[in-house]
């Protein structure tokens, strides 16, 4: 290879590190293994060769590794005592030398057949490159911009230059969104395939939000607020059930914030979902009251059985709708959070249960 030569392929080695944090000394060593099986190949495994490439120069030498004797019996392995002199003076027999080999020819040839390889090695470290940066924000919520939208619904954003794809699955009801839109997105697990990094991107998970509580609210970051549980349907509403240790605290109102400005942050970035902040109580009576706000509830009975907990609520005939929601979905999302089935009447429909029950149970005495 020529000076010329030389020079050109170390700053392609070097704006290589630059463009694409491929570590140089990582691509000089696949080189010298590709020449070295190059010359192998040609010339065969017998003449024990080593091949290196000069650091500063780029100028690439071939050695083979020799023992000095006193007669060569094997011109491939030893060389003899007055050679191995006229290269290094203080040569012993028996010492192992490298002896450079005039390889002009194979040289240029050579570098020409292992740009495959340094091309392969290349795509190897983009791949390892991208997979680090990948784990470095794995189950993290990160700040992303939107690039596309594809037919099937798929989002293509970016995340700090790194591509990534939001299969439509994972995507709420409520989003939409246009090319340049600052958005964040929840990374789950990520992990190294043969071919390429797989990432698990969500919109929909609930680590999305409890992530953008725990950004926007300092006290849940602080472990002064605690997020009990999250009951969502991405898109539509959400119903988080908070608690803290101190009685001092305005609990609900640390979440919601001056004006309502924390949680309407969270709503924004969540393209409009409703968020209901939830009180959690030990007490299950009050925790299901709490839960089914803005309900107005009467009373809570919990009942066990061998199959299952029920809380039979009742609420006045005014407040059946708010309890229930719309398609039953606040009744539903109270339900998923205090992890009970909840059975919602209406006072009068509940006196009138009462009544025949009551009257079965005197039938019963008779």
């Amino acid at each position: 290879m020529k000076s010329k030569d030389q020079r050109i392929f170390l700053e392609a080695l070097d704006e290589l590190e630059r463009e694409k944090g491929i570590i140089k000394e990582e691509l000089l060593e696949a080189v010298e293994t590709a020449l070295l099986a190059a010359y192998k190949k040609n010339y065969g495994e017998k003449d024990n060769a080593d091949i290196t490439i000069n650091r500063n120069t780029g100028e690439v030498k071939v050695f083979s590794r020799r023992t000095v004797v006193e007669t060569v019996t094997k011109p491939d392995e030893e060389i003899s005592l007055e050679d191995a002199r006229s290269l290094k003076k203080r040569s012993n027999l028996g010492d192992v030398m490298d002896v450079e080999i005039n390889a002009e020819g194979f040289k240029r040839n050579a570098i020409q057949n292992a740009k495959q390889i340094v091309v392969q090695k290349v795509r190897e470290c983009e791949k390892k490159n991208i997979f680090n940066k990948f784990k470095q924000i794995e189950k993290m919520i990160v700040a992303a911009t939107v690039r596309k939208t594809d037919e099937k619904g798929n989002l293509y954003i970016d995340i700090n230059g790194l591509e990534a794809i939001v299969p439509a699955k994972e995507l709420s009801e409520a989003d939409r969104f246009r090319q340049g839109d600052r958005i964040r997105v929840y990374v789950g697990t990520v992990e190294e395939s043969t071919k390429y990094t797989k990432s698990f991107l969500s919109r929909k998970a609930e680590e999305l939000l409890r992530g953008l509580l725990e950004l926007e609210i300092p006290e849940i970051e602080d472990g002064i607020i605690e997020i009990k549980n999250i009951a969502r349907e991405a898109g539509s509403r959400t119903k988080v059930a908070v608690y803290s240790e101190d009685p001092n605290l305005d609990v609900k109102g640390a979440c919601i914030g001056k004006n309502g400005m924390r949680i309407q942050s969270i709503i924004d970035e969540l393209q409009g979902e409703k968020i209901d902040i939830v009180l959690w109580d030990e007490d299950m009576t009050t925790f299901v009251k709490n839960a089914l706000n803005p309900a107005e509830v009467i009373s809570v009975d919990i009942i066990e059985n061998e199959e299952e907990r029920i809380a039979r609520v009742v609420v006045n005939e005014d407040q059946l709708s708010l309890a229930i929601g719309k398609k039953g979905q606040n009744s539903r999302l109270a339900a998923k959070l205090c992890g009970i089935k909840i059975d919602i009447h209406t006072a009068e429909s509940y006196e009138d249960d009462q009544d025949e029950y009551e009257e079965d149970e005197i039938e019963g005495d008779e």
